[in-house]
């Protein structure tokens, strides 16, 4: 009975362990103190939701200095909803904000692809800005490595 048990106990730490791997990032929970005050300045006392913006980037970036980035925020880019701007921060560099894009809804969507630099393995946050004022926001980690050889 006791290697049951055991063996239970084992079972079920091993499928906590693989949910909290596979689990998405929290949303704005440990951050870096200036990376929070740069988006608590962003925010400005509104609440940021998760969902309509879609964050891509590589799981892995062997070199830093040019890390493929694409933020796609769902939007029927009218004069009366629209993505006014989206913001990007990364947690690990200097300078937490990275890039703002400014949008229209002549723009028609609401996509931006563009290289970022990380100086090191970070999390990523794009916030979209909306028309009525409300945020939504997508949160990625990059693994970098130099050479591919760790880091």
């Amino acid at each position: 009975m006791l290697l049951q048990d055991q063996a239970s106990r084992r079972a079920v730490l091993a499928l906590a362990l693989v949910g909290a791997a596979l689990s998405p990032r929290p949303g704005l929970a440990n951050l870096p103190d200036k990376v929070q005050a740069a988006i608590d300045k962003l925010r400005a006392g509104r609440a940021a939701q998760e969902g309509r913006v879609t964050l891509r980037l590589p799981a892995i970036a062997e070199n830093g200095n040019t890390v493929p980035m694409s933020v796609l925020v769902e939007s029927p880019m009218t004069s009366a909803d629209h993505v006014k701007a989206i913001h990007v921060f990364a947690t690990g560099n200097p300078t937490p904000e990275i890039a703002v894009f400014h949008l229209t809804p002549a723009m028609g969507r609401a996509t931006v692809d563009t290289r970022i630099r990380l100086g090191q393995t970070q999390d990523v946050v794009a916030f979209a800005e909306m028309a009525d004022g409300s945020l939504h926001m997508a949160r990625a980690e990059v693994k970098v490595t130099i050479g591919g050889c760790g880091g």
